[in-house]
C-alpha cells in the first residue's frame, strides 16, 4: 500500500519579528509570535486566532520548529494545533526573503515542512483529532502559509 495526500484546507498566520531567545555557539532558540490569520479549503473554514507563536532552535543552517497556536472554526468551534516541522534554505533565497520576496513551496533549495497535530472535542471536527496530517509551508506577504494534507 502506499500513502496518498489528500488537500483539506490552507492556514494563512500572520506573524510578529522574532524574539531571539539564545542558547549556545552552536544554536539559536528564538521564538516568533502569531498574530491571527485565517483557514480556508475544502474541509475547514476559519480563523487563527491570535496567541500562540513558533519556537524555532536553528542548527547548522536546519530550524527545527514547534509552533502551538488556536484555530476558530466558522461554527465557532476552537481547535488546538501543535505543529512541528523543519526549515532551511539555500542562502541565496534567505536574502531574497529578507528582501521581502516571496518563495513558492517547490522552490529548490527551500525545505520547509510540518506535521500538524489537531485537538478538539467538537463532533463536526473530531476528523482532524483522528488522522495524521502534513504541511507544505512558505512565507507569502509576512504570513506563513501552510497547505495542509490529510495522510490517507
Amino acid at each position: 500500500m502506499e500513502p496518498t495526500l489528500e488537500y483539506v484546507f490552507e492556514i494563512r498566520a500572520g506573524i510578529a519579528p522574532d524574539v531571539h531567545i539564545g542558547r549556545g555557539p552552536e544554536e539559536r532558540l528564538s521564538f516568533t509570535p502569531v498574530t491571527g490569520g485565517s483557514v480556508v479549503g475544502l474541509r475547514l473554514n476559519g480563523t487563527v486566532l491570535a496567541g500562540g507563536g513558533d519556537w524555532a532552535v536553528e542548527r547548522l543552517g536546519t530550524a527545527q520548529l514547534e509552533a502551538r497556536y488556536l484555530l476558530q472554526a466558522d461554527d465557532g468551534a476552537v481547535i488546538d494545533i501543535i505543529n512541528r516541522g523543519y526549515f532551511r534554505a539555500a542562502p541565496e533565497l534567505i536574502a531574497r526573503m529578507e528582501k521581502g520576496e516571496d518563495i513558492p513551496e517547490d522552490e529548490p533549495g527551500l525545505y520547509f515542512r510540518t506535521a500538524p497535530v489537531f485537538q478538539t472535542d467538537a463532533p463536526e471536527h473530531r476528523w482532524l483529532a483522528e488522522n495524521q496530517f502534513v504541511g507544505l509551508a512558505r512565507d507569502e506577504n509576512g504570513q506563513v502559509c501552510i497547505r495542509v494534507f490529510l495522510l490517507n
